[in-house]
């Protein structure tokens, strides 16, 4: 199937008209009141922005510097002196500015909009009288626009900063910055494209693709929805462009390391339509994977739909860690081959689990099926919380599976870090959790024809337009702890509409109850969703208890470096082992067959977590007398109680060694 063909017979001709193409409701009209996650709401809100904030400012003496607003000051003409910092330091101020826009709506603060305001005007000013708008070009080599996309991020920074102004208007109606970034777009819609002397290029580094889209629907103006369209369907096209910018430079590059990579780095070796596996750098990929179907559901190109798909049972089924990260290898931040998932050198950057979340939320609303909503909660409570310390001041931007302190300092290991850091020179991690914690109650329903789906159990208030109907539904939930949800519908008269819930994949047995009666579920499940369809009262509450036993789980033999051992989880959350709880040399341990392991909620450790116990065995190398080899005996091993916390509290006390997965005996 190629070019318009529907879906399915599905027409997904327009994302709003059409109620086939999921709805997701607006920031504002989710508002999260849960006992885990309003902490991280709060902690974003009163700690993260305001810390980010400082740190795009240089206000922050233990930090490595930025540079990024005094980039745009020097850009606006306020200030002298040279650009500083990386190349795509424009997007940390974007990032921040989208966070900040998200949790305005969710929370009105005139402050924090007084600030966003401030530097608001700071980007405007910095904008050239033709709309292009980026500091690095316009401070330092303004004559070399568009002439090394593959590298220097000018259409990322544009996409970022597009997120932003359409996050920004959505949270206070304020045009500046969505009026700037829509001269801006219309800018480069003038500059590329098929016409006669445009570049016939794209991005080297994929985001504007999906900001277009997002600046679509902001403004209705279909020339932003053809020009991501074409970004998309240029890409990759004989003869490649990035190679023939690369002739025309000399063949220089901006990063010498870059010259190593190859096309397939920015997914650029082949037309999207026939990529078959999710190659190169793991954040462009998925970056660009959101996108694709975006634009498959506002334009009903099936061909499109049909690449997702393919690329997602690949990225899922064949080069994602258990923990919802992706990228294995260090070389590139990139996927390299399937079930080539090391944990100790994995890269796993904080960023590719975000724009996984991304991808996944957009296949979920084309296609209500639990295996996209599995994945986005995996990675959200595994890798991306594990990006940002307890008290949000600090961050990872890899997060390995296993970490021994020693290795760290040894070249093929330098970029696993066994403490999170202050603040990055490329830190585009940090603003990224940020604007995806504050904009979590997207993520929570979609409304697709007559059904509201709901994806996370996560407390919270929720106003959802379905037809004719206001419907309000108001959930309560204890997960990550605790196993029970609760859901009131309040539909305001009497409506007939179908509520869909997610039995997990952690989940073998969901028990539902409609206002105190038990429910006979079979049948009713539908890709993974429970769906109850029913005339609505108010006050109408549906109980639910998930079923969450503590899960050995284990990785496809395929993949070598796990073969032998496990990894326990319980509900969404992954464990591993930590030297503060069990002392260092973790890799002695064997977990037996038959241990007993048991949950237990510790109100004083980490926040309030649940830990496992139980009992392992330590080989002992008592009886080797300092021989590095010897003939196989019996193994020597003592009996020893051990603990595993959840793997995203890892690395918040005392330095030391790490793993998720454990010998099995």
């Amino acid at each position: 199937m190629t070019g318009r063909e529907p879906l399915g017979g599905i027409s997904l001709t327009n994302h709003l008209a059409n109620p086939r193409y999921g709805v997701t409701p607006a920031l504002k009209d989710v508002r999260i009141d849960s006992p885990f996650w309003s902490r991280y709401i709060q902690l974003v809100k009163n700690t993260v922005i305001p810390y980010q904030y400082k740190a795009i400012h240089d206000r922050i003496p233990e930090a490595e510097k930025s540079f990024a607003i005094q980039n745009f000051r020097i850009a606006a003409g306020l200030a002298e002196g040279e650009f500083q910092g990386m190349v795509f330091q424009d997007s940390d101020v974007a990032k921040w500015l989208e966070a900040v826009g998200y949790s305005l709506q969710a929370v009105p603060d005139s402050e924090l909009e007084k600030l966003a305001d401030e530097v608001i005007d700071l980007v405007a000013a910095a904008q050239q009288p033709d709309g292009y708008l980026n500091t690095y070009f316009t401070i330092k080599e303004p004559d070399k626009r568009w002439t090394n996309l593959a590298e220097c991020h000018e259409l990322y920074c544009a996409g970022h900063m597009m997120e932003a102004a359409v996050a920004y208007f959505d949270a206070t109606g304020k045009r500046k910055l969505l009026d700037v970034m829509c001269k801006f777009a219309d800018y480069i819609d003038s500059v590329f494209g098929k016409g006669e002397g445009r570049l016939h290029g794209y991005d080297g580094h994929q985001e504007i693709e999906l900001a277009l889209i997002k600046l679509y629907r902001a403004t209705g103006n279909d020339r932003y929805l053809q020009l991501s369209k074409y970004f998309i369907d240029e890409r990759g096209q004989s003869p490649l462009y990035l190679t023939e910018e690369w002739e025309r430079r000399g063949r220089k590059t901006f990063f010498p390391e870059m010259k190593d990579f190859g096309v397939d780095y920015a997914q650029a070796h082949e037309p999207v339509r026939q990529q078959q596996h999710a190659t190169g750098h793991a954040v462009r990929a998925v970056y660009m994977y959101a996108a694709m179907a975006d634009i498959a559901a506002e334009t009903g190109d099936a061909g499109l739909y049909e690449a997702c798909k393919r690329l997602w049972d690949n990225l899922a089924g064949k080069r994602m860690y258990l923990t919802g990260a992706i990228g294995s290898q260090a070389f590139g931040e990139r996927f390299s081959f399937d079930y080539d998932l090391p944990s100790d050198l994995a890269y796993a950057e904080t960023c590719a689990s975000i724009g996984l979340i991304f991808f996944a939320e957009r296949m979920l609303r084309l296609e209500p099926n639990s295996q996209y909503a599995d994945v986005l909660e995996r990675a959200l409570y595994n890798t991306v919380l594990a990006g940002m310390s307890l008290d949000g001041k600090k961050f990872f931007y890899v997060n390995p599976l296993e970490v021994v302190p020693e290795a760290c300092d040894y070249h093929n290991k330098q970029h696993v870090k066994a403490e999170r850091q202050g603040w990055f020179g490329c830190a585009c991690c940090p603003p990224n959790v940020a604007r995806l914690l504050s904009s979590l109650g997207k993520y929570i329903y979609s409304i697709r024809e007559n059904t509201i789906f709901v994806h996370l159990y996560a407390g919270s208030e929720a106003d959802l337009k379905l037809g004719a109907h206001n419907v309000r539904l108001v959930q309560e939930a204890d997960l990550p702890s605790g196993n029970k949800v609760s859901v009131q519908v309040y539909p305001g008269e009497e409506a007939v509409f179908s509520l869909g819930f997610r039995q997990p994949d952690w989940c073998p047995a969901m028990h539902i109850s409609v206002n105190g009666e038990l429910l006979l579920t079979e049948g009713r499940s539908e890709n993974g969703y429970i769906r109850i369809e029913r005339t609505w009262k108010n006050g109408d509450a549906v109980e639910l208890e998930l079923e969450m036993p503590i899960i050995r789980m284990k990785a496809n033999p395929l993949v070598r470096e796990t073969i032998g051992k496990v990894a326990l989880q319980r509900g969404p959350l992954v464990y591993c082992l930590e030297e503060a709880d069990n002392g260092n040399l973790l890799h002695e341990l064997v977990l037996p067959g038959n241990a007993q392991l048991q949950a237990d909620f510790q109100s004083d450790l980490l926040g309030g977590v649940t830990v496992i116990r139980g009992l392992a065995e330590r080989a002992s190398a008592s009886d080797w007398n300092g021989k590095l080899y010897k003939p196989a005996a019996a193994e020597t091993s003592v009996e020893e109680k051990v603990t595993f916390i959840p793997y995203y509290a890892w690395a918040n006390r005392a330095c030391g060694e790490m793993s998720v997965w454990i010998r099995e005996k």
